[in-house]
């Protein structure tokens, strides 16, 4: 027996699902569907939504609104073909209907053709007399077609809909930075501002536009008004301790950290920045109690175990930095800047061969800093490996064509094996590089740098440039 609907005052969802756990079958407004549907998707309740769909439609077989909800839901899981099918039979029904040009822009966006979905779009912005989640479908297609500025204009629309929109608005924050923007992105910010001054979201965003501008003293008065806004908002405090780390003032910038850990439970991250600050205060018992607090916390964040790595490696306590190191290398062995600081530990400790194999893992890994080529080239001759370590520079060479440091290494290896011939033309290329890096051959290589051979070379190179000058 079907109830009506005014039987039973209880509200849409709970009515709905005391049905489900009873043989009674209550009967619903098509509205009210809608908004028990809605409900599910919302809280990605997939099956509860399609069950209401189900019975939706045997109560009110004639709903399109239903019927597209229907489509969404199959949208959703992947059913184009089915999806495309049923809104073409819904076309011919109500050729008007905004939500089903939305819903093939959907279908489009799945099939990674976004130009054919912003027309769809566009279309149903025509039709269309609330135009807000259309601008903000818009704006999502703009971003995977990496056209920012139209990007940012669609969310700035949806803003000015609905200034509480905080989504959009980090996305029109997001466009900006994106296209390096940050005076732009500023001054939204401040126009928003004047109509919104207590918002929380918008001063915060401005702090971190006033860092990228390096605007300090301005970013920490913008997360000071974050602050004032909402109390609570740990995200504000958080920046501001980072604000107050790079000006220098290690203590406010702990209690600003301490203030989040306080606040909410204690995080890696605020246990980890509370450590730098002691360490740069010279509270070295207490950045080591707090970086071990880091990585006790949370056990996969790499960077703390990179942090003790640091710690130890800078009071000369090499086999503690790669016992270290090691751990953070355990969870992120693709970084290469892991694998750089494990060579540069395993080289303090004369430990050549691992030395070598770390650094061309970091190259391998895509590290290609020029100090990694000479350091790896150092290490590889310091293994006796001449042959090799001339090769590593050859590597960087290309990298670095103009590098004269790279040259001055490379004669003084050519020396090492008393090639003279190749020894001349390196240390003549290095020569006309950048003479003024001469002084880097002569302290690695002393040896060298007092002989008549190498004397007569560096001579007449200012000989002739004199000449040529």
């Amino acid at each position: 027996m079907a109830l009506e609907s005014n039987e039973r005052p209880d509200r849409p969802i709970a009515k709905f699902e005391s049905m489900l756990k009873t043989d009674d079958i209550y009967f619903f407004d098509a509205e009210d569907f809608e908004d028990i549907i809605h409900h599910y998707l919302n809280n990605g309740k997939i099956n509860l939504a399609k069950k209401a769909i189900k019975i939706g439609l045997q109560q009110h077989p004639g709903s399109i609104e239903l019927k597209l909800l229907d489509v969404e839901v199959l949208v959703f899981e992947n059913h184009l073909d089915l999806a495309e099918q049923y809104l073409d039979e819904l076309q011919l029904l109500d050729s008007s209907n905004e939500e089903i040009f939305i819903q093939r822009a959907n279908i489009y966006s799945k099939k990674d053709n976004h130009e054919a979905a912003v027309a769809l779009l566009n279309k149903a912005l025509d039709l269309s007399e609330n135009s807000f989640d259309i601008y903000s479908l818009l704006g999502m297609e703009y971003l995977f077609m990496d056209d920012f500025k139209l990007a940012k204009e669609s969310f700035m629309r949806c803003v000015s809909f609905d200034e509480q929109d905080y989504s959009s608005l980090y996305n029109v924050i997001y466009c900006f930075e994106f296209l390096e923007d940050y005076d732009g992105a500023i001054v939204y910010l401040n126009d928003y501002l004047e109509r919104n001054p207590y918002c929380e979201v918008a001063w915060h965003q401005l702090g971190k536009q006033y860092i990228a501008k390096n605007m300090l003293n301005e970013a920490l008065g913008a997360f000071d008004f974050a602050i004032i806004s909402d109390d609570t908002f740990i995200g504000a405090y958080f920046e501001k301790g980072k604000v107050l780390e790079k000006l220098g003032r290690y203590n406010e910038a702990i209690e600003n950290y301490e203030t989040t850990i306080k606040m909410e439970d204690p995080t890696s991250h605020a246990y980890l920045r509370i450590g730098k600050c002691h360490e740069r205060l010279g509270n070295y018992e207490m950045a080591k109690y707090y970086y071990y607090h880091t990585v006790h916390e949370d056990p996969l964040l790499d960077k703390g175990w990179l942090a003790i790595t640091d710690f130890y490696y800078k009071r000369n306590n090499y086999k503690k930095a790669l016992f270290y190191v090691n751990k953070a290398l355990n969870i992120d062995g693709e970084n290469p800047q892991y694998w750089k600081k494990c060579a540069t530990i395993n080289a303090a400790l004369q430990r050549y061969d691992q030395a070598d194999f770390s650094y061309k893992q970091a190259v391998d890994l895509g590290n290609y800093e020029l100090g990694t080529w000479l350091d790896w080239a150092d290490v590889v001759f310091k293994n006796k490996d001449v042959r090799g370590a001339l090769q590593i520079l050859a590597q960087g060479q290309e990298f670095y064509p103009d590098n004269a440091v790279i040259k001055y290494k490379a004669a003084g290896f050519y020396l090492e094996m008393n090639d003279s011939i190749n020894a001349r033309i390196s240390l003549i290329d290095a020569l006309k590089l950048d003479i003024q890096k001469l002084p880097v051959f002569n302290e690695e290589f002393p040896q060298y740098a007092a002989t008549d051979w190498v004397r007569n070379i560096v001579a007449k190179h200012e000989k002739s440039k004199g000449k040529t000058s």
